[in-house]
């Protein structure tokens, strides 16, 4: 069936596929076509997300197994709706629980899955580094932290968690000296040796950076690497998703990061043609999980429907951003100490230390790889370290796709961006090799030289990731609404003509890919970020707003750039129903709120690297931290931050209800397919996971929707959030009911009048099945008049500006959301006033 619109589900233990069937009348009815399922196979006991993935040719038994799935299959079809799934054919679990890796423990290279992994063999005599350790090999055996036991009647190691398998010519013997053993040391030696029969090597989590000999999923050492390019290796991770897609179960899939595959072109080729053989009577729809750089496209050689919506996330959260507030923010983040450094300088300083320490393995592998193409001298492997170092230091994008069809043209392109950006870091000793390198990438040499090729395309996307989402969008603070998945440090504000550009080539080139404003790895809600965004419209007041605020806080270690990082968070995610007066309010819904606040504050401060970090934690500059959010507690001595606090928060909060009411309205009106993420439907101030990931009350939103449309919304709708909630309903019955309308052109208006810059409006549809989509820009200050029962003012803000709309011959524009029908001049203009009469924004349709 086609898809109109999708919601997507975090599945887990807590919220198996009964709790989500149980939730299909309130998404049915609020106008959703199809689900859209986090990963439904095996993944580790007690997994909030399903991406560890440890058997993909099962259904999760912690989620109901088949039996569950197919109940709400059912259900699902029984209601006219449809499921997507979300596959993640880039990595499972290193966890000896996981059947294929286990084969592999226990026969190393002669297993049947040795193939199925990026193992290099010839590391390690041959066996495989666990780096499972709590501390290094010595100690923890002389400890006790290794030791045998028993697993389903068998004898196996247990070491770092994990019930590893034991296998060797001489196992009986060594576990018969290590239980007559008669003391500890003699047992310490006869473990040894029979460790030292196994084809792994247990190590200290430490030495994963230097001496991993497997790729891992960027640098995290349970997830390893799957080599899903090898036919027979697709053929099993894909059993599943075909199974279900051949039975009709599901109606397309959601690639999990594409960019990390060997050949993703290949693979969403394979897959599409896997597809299409399991059902030819339909065709599949595939989206990839894809970071876009501002200037950059979805490859044209992809046969898929689009990205998940990363690339529209961040163009309505820029467009919501006054350009010219770019500078005033600098420098107020640079008065608070802030890094002053250009932001590309920072991300290239970023890269080349990563490249040095959390992924040396991956810079030590690539190296090898590329070495082999020329002579080994020492040199020789010294200048191509140089020469790589600093190339993908400079690389612009994500990464090339230079496959079986060759490079792009933009892949082209980025590589001779990196080559020249390159060549200003390198000594003129290392240009010669530096050209080489280019040659090599236009015209590989041989399989070494695809295979060198095919690495370095699989390194350039962790390093890209960790480098800009997680870590300097934790270090960099001038405004944290523009720190978030997909967004990229030279983009700081899009304004209405770029916005529209961008609409229409996707209504041409991938008018089905999906429209996200939330999802499951956001840094910040979308009405979080679009309450920062008004900041924008007032950079001077703030600057002064927030020095006084942050004089309140105790002196201590915690830094003043890392002290207006927390500003913006504990004000981005203030609960908009919590009433002016704090004084008046539960004290355990604030302590609540406060240790969802630290938990946030030291996840930024670990993943930013700066004073603490997750391997090496700072725990007193932590302390520091955290004390000034502890002055926060209405049980402290002094009230006076909280209050002040609450007062800031409480004057951001209905601008950025007018932020977010233009943000949803955009995602369900422009070219592509709305998905809401759980829960997002009502206010989103949520944080980076887990806080994003908790539990939704869908009791309330079910008795908010069954309260009926709200055609003229008053504080209370404002304040819990309905006016959102019935806004998304209003477009998402539009969207089923002409499904036509959504499925035609784009077409931007012009404004005229003294507010024609503060409206973004456009067309949809074609002919006399039109409708008229129109929001506010930069100006939510000015009309947050709407959000607190004061519209007819607020309207005056528009007062001579109007929208000229096509005049159609006995129709008339009846407004979807006031439910009433618009009078336009002889001119076939619409007074905005008049448009904007009780909602802040404008959705209509032209109507008989």
């Amino acid at each position: 069936m086609t898809l109109r619109a999708t919601a997507r589900l975090q599945l887990h233990a807590d919220f198996p596929f009964d709790a989500a069937r149980a939730q299909l009348d309130y998404y049915a009815d609020l106008g959703v076509s199809h689900l859209y399922l986090s990963p439904i196979t095996q993944a580790r006991p007690g997994s909030m997300h399903g991406y560890d993935v440890l058997d993909p040719t099962r259904v999760s038994a912690d989620l109901g197994g088949e039996q569950a799935l197919e109940r709400l299959v059912a259900a699902v079809k029984a209601r006219g709706m449809g499921l997507l799934l979300d596959i993640v054919p880039n990595h499972m679990a290193a966890d000896a629980r996981n059947p294929w890796w286990r084969d592999v423990l226990r026969h190393g290279r002669a297993s049947a899955y040795a193939d199925y992994f990026d193992i290099d063999w010839e590391m390690h005599a041959g066996k495989i580094l666990l780096p499972i350790l709590g501390q290094p090999y010595g100690s923890a055996l002389c400890k006790g932290d290794i030791q045998l036991g028993k697993q389903h009647g068998e004898p196996v190691v247990l070491a770092g968690g994990q019930a590893l398998p034991i296998s060797g010519p001489s196992v009986l013997a060594a576990l018969a000296s290590y239980t007559d053993a008669p003391d500890h040391a003699e047992r310490k030696a006869a473990l040894h040796a029979l460790l030292e029969q196994q084809c792994y090597c247990l190590a200290w989590w430490r030495s994963a950076t230097n001496q991993l000999n497997w790729r891992r999923f960027f640098d995290i050492n349970d997830l390893v690497g799957l080599r899903v390019e090898d036919p027979s290796v697709f053929e099993a991770a894909h059993m599943l998703p075909l199974a279900l897609y051949r039975k009709g179960w599901i109606d397309g899939l959601r690639i999990d990061h594409v960019d990390g595959l060997a050949e993703p072109g290949a693979y969403l080729r394979r897959l599409r043609t896997a597809m299409r053989e399991a059902d030819p009577a339909r065709t599949p729809y595939i989206v990839v999980e894809k970071i876009l750089a501002p200037q950059e496209a979805l490859d044209r050689r992809w046969p898929v429907d689009g990205t998940t919506g990363y690339d529209f996330m961040d163009d309505v959260s820029a467009l919501l951003h006054a350009p010219s507030a770019r500078r005033p923010l600098l420098a107020c983040w640079y008065g608070q100490g802030g890094d002053s450094t250009g932001l590309k300088h920072q991300l290239h300083n970023i890269r080349a230390q990563l490249l040095d320490r959390r992924l040396a393995h991956e810079r030590h592998g690539l190296l090898k790889a590329w070495s082999q193409l020329t002579s080994h001298k020492a040199e020789d492997q010294a200048s191509w370290d140089r020469v790589l170092g600093a190339w993908m230091t400079a690389f612009p994008v994500y990464r090339s796709y230079a496959e079986d069809g060759g490079p792009s043209a933009a892949d082209r392109t980025h590589w001779d961006e990196a080559t020249r950006s390159a060549r200003t870091m390198l000594a003129d000793s290392d240009s010669a090799r530096l050209d080489e390198l280019l040659r090599n990438l236009y015209a590989p040499s041989g399989p070494e030289g695809l295979s060198a090729l095919k690495r370095l395309q699989q390194v350039t996307p962790p390093l890209a990731a960790k480098s800009l989402e997680d870590t300097l969008h934790y270090r960099q603070g001038t405004l944290l609404s523009r720190n978030e998945v997909g967004a990229w440090p030279q983009r700081f504000a899009l304004g209405p003509q770029g916005f529209h550009a961008r609409n229409q080539w996707r209504c041409r080139h991938v008018p089905h890919s999906l429209l996200a404003t939330a999802t499951h790895d956001h840094k910040r809600g979308e009405d979080t970020r679009a309450r920062l965004a008004t900041l924008t419209e007032m950079p001077s007041e703030w600057a002064e707003m927030a020095a006084e605020w942050l004089a309140l806080l105790p002196a201590s270690s915690f830094s003043d750039p890392d002290r207006y990082i927390l500003l913006q968070a504990l004000l981005g995610s203030w609960p908009a129903d919590w009433p002016a007066d704090i004084d008046t309010l539960d004290p355990l819904l604030i302590r609540e709120w406060l240790a969802r606040i630290g938990a946030w504050q030291r996840k930024a401060l670990c993943e930013a690297g700066l004073h603490s970090s997750w391997s090496d934690p700072d725990e007193h500059y932590e302390a520091a931290a955290q004390a000034c959010i502890d002055i926060l507690d209405p049980s402290g001595h002094d009230r006076q931050p909280l209050r002040k606090l609450a007062a800031l928060a409480q004057s951001l909060i209905e601008p950025g209800h007018i932020n977010s009411l233009a943000q949803a309205l955009l995602r369900n009106t422009c070219p592509g397919v709305p998905d809401l993420y759980q829960g997002t439907e009502l206010w989103d101030y949520s944080l980076v996971d887990p806080d994003n990931r908790r539990p939704v009350d869908y009791a309330r939103r079910r008795f908010l929707l069954s309260s009926g449309i709200i055609a003229r919304p008053e504080s209370k709708h404002w304040r819990n959030g309905a006016v959102k909630q019935s806004l998304i309903y209003a477009a998402l019955q539009l969207r089923a009911q002409q499904p036509t309308l959504f499925a035609g052109s784009y077409r931007p208006l012009c404004a005229n009048g003294p507010r024609a810059a503060h409206v973004v409006a456009f067309l949809r549809g074609t002919g006399r099945r039109t409708a008229l989509v129109a929001v506010p820009r930069l100006c939510a200050r000015r009309i947050a008049g709407y959000a607190r029962d004061e519209a007819e003012a607020a309207r005056q803000f528009w007062q001579g500006t109007t929208l000229r709309v096509p005049s159609l011959a006995g129709l008339v524009w009846k407004d979807m959301l006031s439910q009433r029908e618009l009078p336009l001049s002889t001119t076939g203009e619409i007074a905005l006033d008049t448009l904007f009469q009780d909602w802040p924004v404008a959705l209509c349709a032209s109507t008989d």
